[in-house]
């Protein structure tokens, strides 16, 4: 069985009209918020074998801190600028090229994007966290898809996940 975690980066500050996008950091509230992310990911026994990171400063960031609050460590991470701000499809396709030796890939990237991506692979899950997931995918957000159907990543089909889990920060409050 396959599984994907998507990991929304953490609240992003805008304090600084003359910085880029790419390199906007987080915020106050995003420091506080990654961690426990991180946290809930070594209560629910959820490392990744690859995390695939946008470099975005926020999303590096972000992954930084759930890193520090996790007792298993990924296998591998890779930044990658093409997850900047990607499409559902450029996911979709950066997904498809994962070697099949990989069964656990977590995404730590942006909006809209990565909220499409759940919503076009998620089929089934529990109710309320489906209905949570259709309403909005907020900064530190966190899904988790399995597929058990899908024995390789060029496989994984829409709909064709489960819903595991849909955590936000407000959530492990």
């Amino acid at each position: 069985m396959l599984t994907l975690t998507l990991l929304r980066h953490a609240k992003s500050a805008w304090d600084d009209p003359t910085l880029d996008d790419h390199e906007r950091p987080l915020a106050p509230r995003g420091e506080k918020a990654a961690p426990m992310i991180g946290r809930h990911l070594t209560r629910a026994a959820a490392a990744p074998d690859l995390v695939l990171c946008s470099t975005a400063m926020r999303t590096r960031q972000t992954l930084a801190l759930v890193l520090l609050e996790m007792t298993a460590k990924p296998a591998e991470i890779l930044y990658e600028d093409a997850l900047y701000l990607a499409t559902p499809s450029q996911l979709r396709a950066r997904l498809a090229a994962v070697a099949t030796t990989v069964g656990h890939v977590m995404i730590v990237g942006h909006n809209p994007g990565l909220h499409a991506l759940a919503l076009e692979l998620t089929g089934t899950g529990p109710k309320r966290a489906v209905v949570q997931l259709a309403k909005k995918f907020p900064t530190a957000a966190l899904a988790v898809i399995d597929f058990p159907d899908a024995a390789e990543w060029h496989g994984v089909q829409p709909a064709g996940g489960t819903l595991r889990t849909f955590v936000t920060p407000r959530d492990l409050d």
